[in-house]
């Protein structure tokens, strides 16, 4: 199974902590970063080979990473000279397998990514997305109006939503239409899959998500990884 990690952001909403280091190689506890509980997770899995797509400080991720050979995975790397969202990195990419995982490289999750790349494989589906149950409390009374009359009112209401949790199956069929050396997002792809009436796959997880985006999700992943340690990381050492 192979797996492509996209590293190449400048996690702006994490400075100062991404200063002076790219954002997978923050470290999580007093041991590892997290671009290396993400390598174990994918090796203790069956994955064999990663693409890591870097850019920003790129050259720090290719020094600690190198290739691979501690975590029994061989790892390959693409720069990006300039942004290219989160699809695009892949357009570039030679020799890849017909179907394969893309996930960001700062996630702290204890998500099955085999199972993830299985059930894409066996639904023949062409994007599959992990998803996850977020609430949104509005911390205000919301208001309807219609005709300067006011129809309906909820105190501080709280809504539901599946949110991408940026761990995602594809085929590679999907992305023989666009052109390498061009940013793609993943919205881009989403929206060009339902506009031909296609629909990506659900693959929906409750268990422990966090995507380390702000100083308030690093420190509670710090917090939170010597109980969970065990859970992400089996017993490795």
């Amino acid at each position: 199974m192979h797996a492509v990690i996209l590293a190449g952001g400048k996690g702006v909403r994490l400075r100062p902590y991404t200063s002076t280091l790219p954002k997978p190689l923050v470290p999580i506890g007093d041991r590892y970063s997290i671009l290396e509980i993400v390598l174990r997770q994918l090796a203790s899995q069956g994955f064999g080979s990663v693409t890591l797509a870097i850019g920003h400080l790129g050259h720090l991720i290719r020094s600690y990473v190198g290739d691979g050979e501690r975590w029994g995975l061989e790892v390959s790397y693409t720069d990006e000279e300039s942004p290219l969202g989160t699809v695009g990195p892949l357009l570039g990419l030679r020799e890849l397998p017909a179907e394969f995982l893309v996930m960001n490289g700062d996630i702290l999750t204890d998500l099955s990514f085999a199972g993830l790349l299985k059930a894409h494989r066996e639904a023949g589906a062409r994007l599959t997305v992990a998803t996850y149950r977020r609430q949104v409390k509005i911390d205000f009374g919301v208001l309807t109006a219609s005709d300067g009359r006011i129809t309906r009112f909820a105190e501080k209401p709280v809504f539901d939503y599946r949110v991408s949790m940026g761990v995602y199956g594809l085929s590679r069929e999907v992305l023989e239409r666009y052109t390498p050396g061009l940013p793609l997002g993943f919205d881009e792809l989403v929206l060009d899959l339902l506009a031909e009436g296609y629909s990506p796959l659900d693959h929906s997880f409750d268990g422990y998500w966090l995507d380390i985006g702000r100083p308030d999700d690093y420190d509670r992943a710090n917090a939170e990884f010597s109980t969970l340690r065990p859970t992400l990381l089996g017993g490795a050492e």
